[in-house]
């Protein structure tokens, strides 16, 4: 466990300095297989954020990838390794600073001998700015946490900054895909994404939020919500072709 032990006093530092969109980093202990794999196979996927970015993010792979697309705060991984394994050609990239979930993530990735996925184990923010410009053909947002409390909603993910981060690293046509079941978050994203000028909201009807989009793979947490009569918004936003930035 000493690479997740040093990898969260880095963090959270950082956090610390610069605050963060999440709490908590550490549940309950992780089982002797999951350490192994914190500290055998975590490194081989991190990415490296002290060294620039490759000229090509598809470099990051080691087997050929046709685009990249990213998900902030996995969770448990249920959705990226589905996607993974839906998408074959396309590669992954996974954002998650909470221990246990990265660790399910993991044993998914190892199990499923995936090699279209790459993981950063830390807050999101440090990795979008190290992305390169329209580098992406997506991103995905999937049941964020909603921080409910007013005196909270300064740390939920989106906000003015982060969707001009997400503009910067999307390619035109590129989509967020943002899912929640919190009314009042999916108000507050409408809110801020359509006040950007650089994403368009692409629903035509109310079916468009109501119901998910072709490929997407629901969770437990999702299956959790619809019990509690909770109801899902889907929502997607196709960045425009400004030209404010282009790829490199």
């Amino acid at each position: 466990m000493a690479a997740v032990e040093t990898a969260m006093s880095m963090s959270d530092r950082s956090k610390a300095r610069r605050g963060a969109f999440f709490g908590r980093r550490k549940g309950h202990a992780l089982r002797p297989r999951q350490a192994e794999l914190f500290d055998a196979l975590l490194p081989r996927l991190a990415i490296q954020l002290a060294k620039p970015a490759p000229p090509d993010l598809k470099l990051l792979f080691p087997n050929p990838v046709d685009s990249i697309r990213l998900e902030i705060g996995f969770g448990g991984g249920e959705h990226m390794i589905a996607q993974a394994e839906q998408h074959p050609c396309t590669g992954f990239i996974g954002v998650e600073p909470f221990v246990n979930g990265m660790a399910k993530a993991l044993a998914a990735i190892n199990l499923k001998n995936l090699s279209n996925i790459r993981l950063h184990f830390d807050d999101a923010v440090f990795l979008l700015e190290w992305l390169p410009s329209a580098s992406l053909a997506g991103v995905d947002l999937i049941y964020p946490d909603p921080w409910p409390k007013r005196r909270h909603w300064k740390r939920r993910f989106i906000q003015d900054e982060s969707v001009a981060a997400i503009a910067r690293i999307l390619r035109p046509g590129g989509e967020l895909r943002f899912a929640t079941d919190v009314p009042d978050y999916a108000a507050w994203t409408l809110k801020h994404l359509i006040r950007s000028p650089d994403f368009a909201w692409t629903a035509e009807r109310a079916h468009d939020w109501r119901h998910a989009w072709s490929d997407f793979s629901a969770t437990r947490y999702e299956a959790k919500a619809r019990r509690e009569g909770r109801v899902p918004c889907y929502l997607i936003f196709r960045r425009t072709d400004d030209g404010r930035w282009t790829a490199g």
